[in-house]
């Protein structure tokens, strides 16, 4: 049998739930697993360094490469590949972990195990509505060749699994291990009469034009959490900006509901802390997310803002209906927990580490 995995090299990027999900999982696999946090992509701004070097075990490295779903970035996805390689070669991980595809083709010395968060072509699919065009052509082989060589592929839903699986062909050994949030971050307070939602207003994938388009039908105000695109005013909702992530746990345990029509979610790790804060869930009708949340949310077709309207009114005329709503969806956010997390990716590891160790006793 192999050691325990004792350092893990890890790559995220700063600009969205991958970085959250990263330090949830760093944090939660505890003091005697060390992780080398590789980020690419714009740098990690101060609150996210500070964030990452809160956490004992994690070794902040910092390489600004264009990310493989950037527009013309394979000349830093070359240079990303050999800084990756040279940080593997002078850290020794047990193990390297992948958040994203291209640079599993690289050769690693040590077991490579890929995390699949999204993707480029079921995104587009999901929001433009037709397949991506001629120029992800390229991207599309070089994510299949990366996938192809990872030892093993996780996914936080089976949904995003068999979309991996759909658009680049059959996948090595995989499994469903589902992202996490510290419950502890996000506690309902006394709620009060807004619905909420997070994220960019221009963003297709979370489709808060949607709900921008429900507002005025819907006679609490709705509040959004997140950017604006600079041409364009909300009427409809309450723009709150771009808020610290103590902030929205705020918001979000003030909040009674919370709505997200997305037309492309993989896992949703917003809606997951609205769970976690006692919010009432009003959510896009997506496979990815009635996997989740069936049972424990309400959900509307995603570009039907007349449904999601009539939706988010029956939880506000309805008390009785919107707190047993809320008390389902805590209870459920509750399976999705650091330690069940970080128990998964503890186990993968190890049996990574295993048939390393047997396949080098038999070479």
């Amino acid at each position: 049998m192999a050691e325990p995995v004792r350092r893990v090299l890890m790559t995220a990027d700063a600009v969205g739930g991958v970085w959250s999900y990263a330090l949830e999982l760093a944090r939660a696999l505890g003091p005697d697993v060390r992780v080398v946090l590789a980020t690419m992509g714009p740098a990690p701004s101060e609150t996210q360094r500070r964030d990452a070097l809160a956490i004992a075990n994690v070794e902040l490295e910092v390489g600004l490469f264009r990310l493989e779903w950037m527009d013309d970035p394979w000349d830093d996805v070359a240079r990303a590949g050999d800084w990756l390689l040279a940080l593997a070669e002078r850290t020794r991980p047990d193990v390297v972990h992948l958040n994203g595809y291209v640079h599993g083709a690289l050769p690693w010395r040590v077991p490579l195990l890929m995390m699949g968060h999204s993707c480029v072509l079921s995104w587009w699919r999901a929001v433009r509505g037709c397949e991506a065009p001629p120029e992800w052509r390229r991207y599309r082989e070089a994510v299949a060749r990366g996938l192809a060589a990872a030892r093993a592929v996780v996914a936080p839903t089976r949904a995003m699994l068999g979309s991996l699986e759909r658009d680049y062909g059959p996948l090595p050994p995989s499994a469903v291990i589902a992202n996490a949030r510290d419950p502890s971050r996000f506690v309902a307070r006394a709620k009060q009469p807004f619905v909420l939602a997070a994220g960019r207003l221009w963003d297709g994938a979370k489709n808060l034009a949607a709900l921008e388009a429900a507002a005025p039908r819907v006679s609490w105000p709705v509040r959004v959490a997140g950017a604006a695109a600079a041409e364009h005013t909300p009427r409809a909702v309450e723009p709150l900006g771009h808020l610290s992530q103590a902030a929205l746990a705020g918001e979000l345990g003030r909040a009674s509901i919370y709505a997200l029509p997305a037309r492309y979610e993989p896992f949703g790790l917003s809606i997951l802390e609205a769970a976690l804060a006692g919010c009432a869930l009003v959510l896009g009708d997506l496979p990815s997310l009635r996997e989740l949340w069936s049972g424990a949310a309400t959900f509307v077709p995603s570009d039907d803002p007349a449904a999601l309207a009539s939706a988010i009114e029956a939880l506000i005329r309805d008390p009785r209906k919107r707190t047993a709503s809320a008390k389902a969806a805590e209870a459920r956010a509750a399976r999705f927990s650091p330690e069940r997390m970080a128990a998964g990716y503890r186990a993968l590891y190890r049996r990574l580490a295993d048939a390393r160790a047997r396949e080098a006793a038999c070479a």
